[in-house]
């Protein structure tokens, strides 16, 4: 097995012990924090927080450090910085999402190890998203482009 296959298995199993220990795994938790209006958990905003403050470090650490990654070729930096109209819709679907059902596709993958009905009906529909995106959606994109 590969090198980056194996750092791959080691980051996802330490990305979900992290989404549990959290409790972005916990539906009403993540619906809790979500609601601003009513009775507001802020609890996940410190694990947002601390995220966004290792990642910061961590990504300065490796910007002045490396030149390129230590199991790949290149860093895979995105050149668009533009706000297009598939970002934004996919933005306020996956938010809908995640305020409906408590769910986004890290936690819910990670609750099919708990057998969650509940997690299992999310990544099945997550799926046949996927596949309309796929099937339907990004065939009607560029149809808009190359008409354009």
């Amino acid at each position: 097995m590969a090198k980056s296959n194996i750092s791959s298995i080691i980051c996802g199993i330490i990305f979900s012990i992290g989404l549990g220990i959290s409790g972005m795994t916990q539906p009403q938790k993540v619906i809790g924090f979500l609601d601003i209006f009513g009775e507001w958990n802020p609890s996940l905003a410190f694990v947002m927080g601390g995220a966004v403050l290792s990642y910061l470090a961590l990504q300065l650490l490796i910007q002045r450090n490396f030149s390129i990654p230590l199991l790949g070729g290149s860093f895979q930096i995105p050149s668009r910085k533009d706000l297009d109209r598939s970002l934004i819709i996919g933005a306020l679907l996956f938010g809908s999402g995640w305020g409906l059902g408590g769910y986004c596709p890290g936690p819910a993958i990670t609750s099919l190890g708990s057998g969650s009905l509940n997690a299992l009906l999310f990544v099945v529909a997550m799926g046949v998203g996927m596949l309309l995106a796929d099937r339907v959606i990004s065939p009607m994109l560029a149809y808009e482009v190359v008409k354009s």
